[in-house]
Parts: C-alpha cells; structure tokens; sequence
C-alpha cells in the first residue's frame, strides 16, 4: 500500500483496523488460527512491517469482535437510549410515577410531556446523578482567582480542590443539551456561558462530537473552561470508538489513536492522507481547502470562499459565524479560544472531559503543540480528565512531557477503581498504547492514591475476576448507604442503582460512571495523610 508522506518526506504510519471487512464467523477463524492469510482482510496498514507485528495478536481479534457486536447492537441501543431518557424525564417532569397517575386521572392536558432539547430535558448521565451544585461556588472562585494570579498547582487536599469539583461537574454538565448547560452555568454556578458547539466528524458524517466553553464571568475574566462530552451511555459509536485500536503514527511524535483523532475533526481513516495535511506545524483553518485540489468543496463541504471568510475571523478574533460552527471540534475551539484569550488578558484555560472527552481534552493541547501554538499553550492553566481511554504511545508521552509534565504537572488523570475505560486500548506489546501525565487512583473507599499506572491496567487476568464482581458487589451495597453515611446529596436514586445491579454483570462498566468520579472528589481521602501537599494529585508545584 502507498505510504502516507510529508512534504518534507518523512513517512507517516498506520495502522486501521475494519471490522465491516468480514463476517463474525471470519472473526472466529481468525481467532482460533490467528497466523492465517484470513486475518488479513481486518487490517489496512502503510507497510507489511506494521501489519504483521500485529495480525498473530489475538486480543485484536476481541477487539474486532466487540466492535461487531456494537454495531448489530446500535439501532436497539439508541432505540432503548430513546425509551429510557424519555420515560425517566417523562416521570421528572410530572412528580415521579405517582404525580405522573394523577395527572393522567385528571385528564390528558393536565401531563406534561417532556421536550428534547429543552431547559428541562436530562440525559441519562444527568438522570444517573442529579447534582447540579458545585462543592462551594465562593470558595471556587476565590480559589481560581488566587491560583492563576500566583501561577501555583491545586492540590486536592479539602481547602484546594475546587477547580478539580468544577471540571468534573463540568464534564457531567457536557452531556446535555444546550438549554440545560446554560441554565445551569448562569443559575446555579453565576458564572458566563460561552457556547456550545456541535461538530462535525467526517469519518461518522455526522455532528456527534459535543463541547461547551465558559468563563467565570463576562469581564475581565482569568478563567475559561473548555468541556468535551464523553462517551454517552446508548451510543453504540462512541463505545466503537473506545473499543478501536486503530493508530496514525507521525514522525518523531508518536502514534496517536485514529478515533480520538476523527472526533476532534482532524481526519479521516477512509483517506489516511487527511491526517497530513492537519497534523501538519502551522495548519490553519485554510489548510482544509489543501485536501481540495479540484474540486469546489472540502471534505466538509464547506466551499472555498467560505473557508477563506472562516480564516479572515480567525485572523480579526471575530466573533463564531454559523459557518464556523459547523467546523469541526478542534478548529471550532481554538477559534473560540483565541478570541477568549484577546478578550480577557489575565485568563489561562482549563481543558476537561470525563471518558471519551477526556481524550478530547488531553489530545487538543497536543495538537496545539504540533501547530506550534506556543502563544495559547503559555495561557494553559491544565488539563483534568476523568475516566479518559490512552490515546497513543510511550513516544507520544514523552514528546508531551516538556508541555504538559515538566518542570511543572499541567495534565491530571483521574481514575475510579475498576472502571474498564482507562484500561483501553490495550497498553502491552502489541497494541503499544500508554498513559502518560500524572495519575490519581481512587479506590472504592475514596482514598487517593498517587500512582504511575492503575491497578489491573488491563483489565484482564483470573486472579483479578473475583475482587472486580467483589468490588461490585461492595459498591452496589455502598449505593444505599451514602444517604446515611456521607449525607443527602449523596444519596443515589433508583436509577442509580439499578445501574450498580447492572455492574453485578459488568463491572469495568458500572464502574466507569461519573457518580462515582464526583463522590471521590468530594470526599476523597489521601493514602498518606502526613504526605507533603506539594506531593498530591494536583500538587503545588515545586520550585524548579
């Protein structure tokens, strides 16, 4: 196959693997024979060096399957998503089950019917855990304010963790639609809602990757959070994406995963030669007219004179135009970000996301550095994510640490127990993938634990089955305690914890909700309680 090239004529390697090239039975033959001709017609590779490091793996073989699997499962998925998000609001908006019989009893107009995309319509995850409340909202601002005036780290000891509580209610909060993020950010937080934006992924062709942007007030901010949506509970893509082990190696960077790359709007697997051209140092929103030699259309069918007006508002910090909104994420952000950074002249960012749009949030900052936009990387407060997939190698890691680790920590992971995203793609020699920044494992106590890697980073081996279904078990018994244990705001709903039943099944799943991201950085506990603040999750930094 042709090898991907730069200009300057460095090889760009791939790996992608199809799962619609064969049938499930091909993929069972392929897995008890995993040396055969067979495997081949899953792989599509820059060179046969790539191809056949890989194809005698049989995990690939897993992945491939899972993949099928969720797809022949996605109509029902989103048919059931569909269900339950309108019955559960459904029953909300009338008073639960009982209010909801007495309005029936009443008469028909007397039942309020819930309305997609409303100020009052929740999402599953919303559902899942109804906390809107940030830990102190005064406390919060206060912090924020004396942190990035002084340009220290946050550490998660009690009197320092409200930046951490508000970017994972922020990344909870992403998961709704428009009217809810606005109506919680200006009501319950007091601070200025920026936007949210729904973009474009050329792969999927279709608006499916989310993010919303805020400041912690209109004037003379010195804060603004970017939040990406993560992987939403019945989307049979997002857990596709989570599941592929697909991979775009660029030249002294590192391999980065192809679907978080996709996500972002950076490419497209159907045409590897996509991912050049925006990967590229300097690649600015024109560049996308490049990948038109031709034709009178990008790729994302904007035309030329459109992109050439998108490129003028990046140059004038105008404000976001209907064209650029329908750009996708990464353009979408920076453009915003820029405009932000002009405006307010004391702020720095935060960049968050909980599951898939944690590696959204850690892959955006990487991009920035490859486009050499050294100028808004200055302004970068960090990056936090919760429950976030590895979105590329060891290289990868190290090419990012100058930016994001040394000398100062700026890239936080945050991990919960046994849940099963952090441990995907696969870190072993096969699939090479590796976290990288700095790591903080809660167990199912909440007690913080500062680690390199989680535990069972995996999730896989027999003498870890047991203490998972254990640990489940645990957690679901734990469920109907917090009322009484931690207080009222932790008390978990019947939804909540038919989720936990759930996890009996599948643990790495249940595990992976954002209930318990929340409850472990609220109460989170730290194994050494005598250890240094500097040495914390969010440590303070330490002079250099």
């Amino acid at each position: 196959m042709a090898t991907t090239q730069l200009k300057n004529g460095d090889d760009f390697r791939y790996l992608v693997v199809r799962p619609e090239k064969g049938g499930i039975r091909d993929v069972f033959r392929c897995w008890v024979w995993p040396d055969g001709d067979g495997a081949r017609r899953f792989f599509e590779s820059s060179d046969e060096g790539v191809f056949d490091a890989k194809v005698s793996e049989s995990r690939w073989m897993v992945s491939i399957l899972i993949r099928k699997i969720i797809a022949i499962l996605g109509k029902p998925l989103e048919w059931t998503g569909n269900v339950v998000e309108f019955t559960l609001n459904l029953l909300s908006v009338n008073a639960n089950l009982l209010g909801l019989l007495c309005n029936i009893v009443r008469g028909a107009g007397d039942v309020v019917v819930p309305r997609r995309g409303t100020e009052t319509f929740i999402s599953t995850v919303g559902l899942l855990d109804g906390r809107m409340d940030l830990l102190n909202e005064e406390k919060m601002l206060q912090g924020t304010t004396n942190f990035v005036s002084e340009e220290r780290g946050l550490g998660l000891e009690m009197g320092n963790r409200n930046l951490v509580d508000l970017c994972v209610m922020a990344s909870k909060l992403s998961y709704e639609n428009e009217k809810v993020i606005q109506n919680i950010v200006l009501r319950y937080w007091k601070m200025h809602f920026v936007g949210f934006y729904n973009c474009w992924n050329d792969f999927q062709k279709d608006n499916c990757t989310q993010v919303f942007i805020l400041c912690n007030k209109p004037k003379d901010a010195n804060l603004i959070l970017i939040s990406f949506r993560g992987t939403e509970p019945f989307d049979a893509d997002d857990w596709s994406t989570d599941f592929d082990y697909s991979w775009y190696e660029i030249p002294e960077v590192g391999k980065i995963h192809i679907g978080f790359l996709e996500a972002l709007g950076l490419g497209n697997r159907k045409d590897t030669n996509s991912f050049n051209g925006h990967l590229q140092a300097k690649t600015s929103i024109s560049s996308i007219a490049s990948d038109v030699s031709h034709g009178s259309t990008s790729p994302f069918g904007h035309t030329k004179s459109t992109i050439s007006k998108i490129d003028q508002n990046i140059e004038q910090f105008d404000e976001v135009t209907p064209e650029v909104e329908q750009l996708t994420a990464y353009y979408t952000v920076k453009l915003q970000l820029r405009r932000l950074l002009m405006e307010h002249k004391n702020a720095k960012f935060v960049v968050t996301g909980h599951s898939l749009g944690g590696a959204l949030a850690i892959l955006f900052p990487t991009v920035l550095v490859l486009h050499e936009e050294m100028e808004i990387m200055g302004r970068l407060l960090g990056v936090y994510t919760f429950g976030q997939p590895r979105v590329g190698n060891k290289q990868l890691g190290q090419f990012m640490e100058p930016y994001l680790v040394n000398p100062i920590p700026r890239y936080f992971r945050v991990v919960y127990c046994n849940d099963i995203v952090p441990r995907l793609p696969y870190d072993n020699k096969a699939f090479l993938f590796k976290h990288f920044g700095v790591c903080l494992y809660y167990d199912s106590l909440f007690t913080e634990h500062k680690v390199d890697e989680e535990p069972n980073k995996n999730f896989l081996g027999i003498r870890y089955l047991i203490p998972e279904y254990l640990n489940a078990f645990w957690e679901l018994l734990r469920s109907l305690l917090m009322g009484y244990t931690h207080g009222p705001e932790y008390k978990e709903g019947w939804f909540c914890i038919l989720a936990r039943v759930i996890g009996l099944a599948f643990p790495g799943i249940s595990a992976h909700s954002l209930t318990n991201y929340i409850d472990s950085v609220s109460l989170a506990r730290r194994a050494n309680p005598f250890e240094d603040s500097s040495d914390c999750l969010l440590g303070k930094a330490r002079a250099s």
